[in-house]
């Protein structure tokens, strides 16, 4: 069982609810969210727009959330305008990656550190790192040493440190193919193993699915089957039993009603998950509300089809275990 110091423990507990389940929902998107709104209004979205957006989607839907992610570049205005019980997690990487370069390269917000992240009130620092196992060394030393130095920041910071690990293969085109689907749960598995490691600080581990969901049998449409949801089931259980941190799920762009059926499936497999930080599935669709009918419109949405999607899915994390099972205070 990994320890934390009790301002660690303090900060863990406003990020989750009375059962030590963290129920959060992501609002750090940037480029891909400016991207959505300005091909909703039919403009460019301005800085103004995306910070508007965030405070709609953060003052409507936080009451019913444990803790909610944004980020220093767009978020603060929203961060200010969250239910005053629900925590705060701040990004601390760029926007996208390198493409420069091979390796999908990360790096962090240039004007921000684990003490200014703590010192505009956040509970938390969340790194996200593209990850595939299977990359040639040079790349990958690369980003383990990164994240050793992010883990290590934040420590010293007393702050815990949410790594978000999301997967891919260098050499296919995309992360959405059949062919993707059948190697993705060894990425994630071998993702996963890795970065529980003592040496990284991790705190929680936000995950994905080791499977796409688009190719899970009865939910996988005009695609082929590449999982039965038996051995869906099995690759949940075995994910969970890699790792002793605890761990939480993101929703990855599916939607909620697909999201809710991987929670449920992850029940029933017996994984001892943590719970979620879900973005998209939960207010994607305000995006097209607020673009084309503007920001009052949006908000009605969010007060009524978003708050459905949040509390949806708080109601599908009756299988998740508080997180208090795998971390001890020192």
């Amino acid at each position: 069982m990994r320890k934390i110091t009790p301002e660690v423990a303090k900060h863990m507990e406003n990020l989750s609810n009375e059962d030590g389940i963290i129920s959060a929902l992501a609002m750090d998107q940037r480029g891909s969210l400016k991207r959505m709104l300005g091909e909703a209004a039919g403009k460019d979205a301005t800085k103004k727009d995306m910070e508007d957006f965030k405070i709609a989607v953060l003052s409507e839907l936080t009451p019913y959330a444990s803790g909610v992610l944004t980020d220093p570049q767009y978020g603060l205005p929203a961060a200010a305008a969250r239910d005053k019980n629900c925590g705060l997690l701040l990004a601390y990487e760029k926007t996208g990656y390198d493409t420069t370069e091979p390796g999908r390269m990360c790096d962090l917000i240039p004007d921000h550190s684990a003490l200014r992240i703590k010192k505009e009130g956040a509970d938390g620092v969340k790194f996200m790192l593209y990850y595939d196992p299977d990359e040639p060394e040079e790349i990958n030393d690369r980003k383990r040493a990164f994240i050793e130095r992010v883990g290590a920041e934040t420590k010293a910071n007393e702050l815990p440190f949410f790594l978000e690990v999301v997967t891919y293969d260098g050499n296919m085109d995309s992360v959405q193919s059949e062919e993707y689907a059948k190697v993705k749960p060894e990425k994630v598995f071998k993702t996963m193993k890795e970065f529980s490691q003592p040496q990284y600080d991790v705190t929680v581990l936000k995950v994905e699915m080791p499977f796409n969901i688009k190719y899970v049998e009865g939910f996988n449409g005009d695609n082929n089957v590449v999982y039965t949801q038996e051995e869906a089931k099995k690759l949940l259980k075995k994910q969970s039993d890699l790792t002793e941190l605890p761990y939480i799920f993101l929703s990855a762009g599916v939607t909620s009603e697909e999201f809710i059926a991987e929670i449920k499936m992850a029940e029933e497999a017996g994984a001892q998950f943590n719970g979620v930080l879900c973005g998209r599935a939960t207010w994607k669709p305000s995006i097209k509300v607020y673009g084309s009918e503007g920001e009052d419109a949006c908000r009605k949405w969010l007060s009524t089809h978003g708050k459905e999607n949040i509390e949806n899915l708080n109601n599908a994390l009756k299988g998740a275990k508080s997180w208090k099972d795998k971390l001890s205070v020192e």
